[in-house]
């Protein structure tokens, strides 16, 4: 089963926590055990599972991303100007796998899973499969 989930993101850096988009998603395809697949088309963002209980974190990471990354870099050869945004997007990767048991998503106590944005303002698309477990 094949979702797509259109986001707006309103800033260069921006993550969102879409895990209770993914977890609609998972229940109204009534499967019990399976796994969801969370996927990025795009090079200049991602997807993550980290916490998502205090928001800081995500503060955190992106200050430490920006560190590593700088938006402007003498060396950048790229012409659009977005070398950075590509690298972070790299560094977290496009996709997530997430079990499903008892039609729950399996996630540890303070996960959640994050569309990241890494060279907004942009409108996105990502896609969400969630596939039953073969019986």
């Amino acid at each position: 089963m094949m979702h797509t989930l259109n986001l707006q993101t309103h800033k260069r850096d921006e993550w969102q926590d879409i895990t209770a988009k993914v977890e609609s998603l998972v229940q109204k395809s009534g499967i019990k055990e399976g796994h969801v697949m969370v996927y990025c088309p795009h090079t200049t963002a991602g997807i993550t599972i980290n916490e998502n209980a205090d928001p800081d974190v995500v503060k955190d990471v992106v200050m430490r991303l920006d560190e590593v990354y700088p938006w402007e870099h003498p060396k950048y050869r790229h012409m659009e100007g977005n070398t950075a945004a590509n690298l972070k997007a790299m560094t977290l990767g496009n996709s997530q796998q997430v079990i499903i048991h008892n039609g729950e998503l399996i996630l540890g106590t303070w996960q959640g899973i994050f569309f990241c944005e890494f060279d907004g303002p942009r409108h996105r698309q990502l896609f969400i499969k969630v596939i039953k477990d073969a019986e």
